[in-house]
């Protein structure tokens, strides 16, 4: 599903314009983003918490040199879904 569709269905179960919808969703991607950046966990119950995990410094190689360099330890942003969210997929997706 991309953004667009997630705005489409938004706005006509709710009955408004998709322009104000794909604001609200813009919007709300941008203050978690901005969360994110700051150092801020964003938790929303039900469905899941998006934190930041950081990546321990570890030694990488290029092949078509053949020689070692330091990846540097770093942060990224990480989804983990609520533990309803989690089982009410677990129960509805069939695995393919």
């Amino acid at each position: 599903m991309t953004k667009a569709e997630i705005v489409s269905n938004i706005s006509s179960k709710l009955g408004l314009e998709k322009n104000e919808t794909q604001k609200v969703v813009e919007h709300f991607m941008e203050e978690v983003k901005n969360s994110l950046e700051t150092g801020e966990n964003v938790y929303l119950r039900g469905f899941g918490s998006f934190t930041i995990k950081t990546r321990a410094s570890k030694t990488g190689r290029n092949i078509s040199k053949g020689t070692s360099i330091v990846i540097p330890a770093h942060n990224v942003p990480a989804f983990k879904p609520a533990k309803t969210f989690t089982e009410s997929v677990k129960s509805k997706v069939k695995v393919k």
